[in-house]
């Protein structure tokens, strides 16, 4: 008599167990794993050795390269800069995350909060203002954790034009700096004091450096282009054609 085959779940567990058996890197329960995890070899860089100008040199310098257009502002200043920059696009309706700070909301446009707002509502507007969470120096990547400040991820992917605000102390060297910020739970709600900007603060804490870690994560190095097997270079394909960055000299 045939043996029954196994369903896709059966299999897919019978894969992993040979995969843990071969490799016996995976214990059994969590608290083994979570002492075979601590004790994995970490050789790679861990922390920068850049001062906090040269990191933030390095960040503007990382995007440019990438085609993003890059000022620096100070916080006070932060509004004029904004509307300085969206009256230079040249476009008139804008998108904003419900949770965005009033005071970034410039006068003379036609602002869409996203109060739920459908795809085709959001198709319409011709960019869209965030804030961040993160900026890598190393990479030039801006890293968004979709809090109140920041939006739904629908919001940086459909419209063309994206003007992100990113401050200095958000700004670390590298990957793993980041990944450090992001401990325990998710964070739904953050103070005002987190560097997410969940909540309306036009200046974030530099006391608080813990972004909680994210439900979502979207990572963005330089406005959206791809290439086909011709090597065509196209802008636009999977996000922001123009991306746009204020840099906010908060710590420095």
């Amino acid at each position: 008599m045939s043996t029954p085959a196994a369903t896709p779940s059966q299999s897919r567990w019978i894969v992993l167990d040979r995969i843990r058996n071969a490799t016996q890197s995976v214990a059994a329960d969590p608290g083994q794993r979570a002492d075979a995890y601590a004790a994995l070899p970490r050789a790679y860089l861990r922390r920068g050795a850049l001062s906090a100008e040269a990191r933030i040199k390095l960040m503007i310098e990382r995007l440019r390269e990438y085609d993003a257009e890059v000022i620096e502002s100070t916080p006070a200043a932060l509004p004029a800069a904004i509307a300085a920059q969206l009256s230079a696009s040249g476009k008139r309706t804008f998108v904003a995350p419900e949770g965005m700070p009033t005071a970034w909301l410039a006068s003379g446009f036609d602002w869409k909060i996203d109060h739920n707002l459908t795809t085709a509502e959001v198709e319409l507007a011709e960019g869209v203002v965030t804030a961040a969470s993160c900026g890598v120096a190393d990479s030039g990547t801006i890293v968004l954790h979709h809090s109140p400040a920041e939006g739904r991820r629908v919001l940086t992917l459909l419209p063309d034009w994206h003007l992100c605000i990113l401050f200095a102390s958000q700004v670390v060297e590298t990957l793993p700096e980041y990944f450090d910020r992001c401990p325990g739970t998710p964070a739904i709600h953050p103070s005002d004091k987190d560097l997410s900007l969940g909540t309306p603060a036009i200046h974030p804490s530099d006391k608080d450096l813990s972004l909680g870690t994210p439900a979502l994560a979207t990572t963005i190095s330089g406005p959206s282009a791809t290439a086909d097997i011709e090597m065509t270079r196209i802008k636009g394909v999977h996000g922001p054609r123009f991306l746009h960055v204020i840099l906010v000299r908060d710590e420095i």
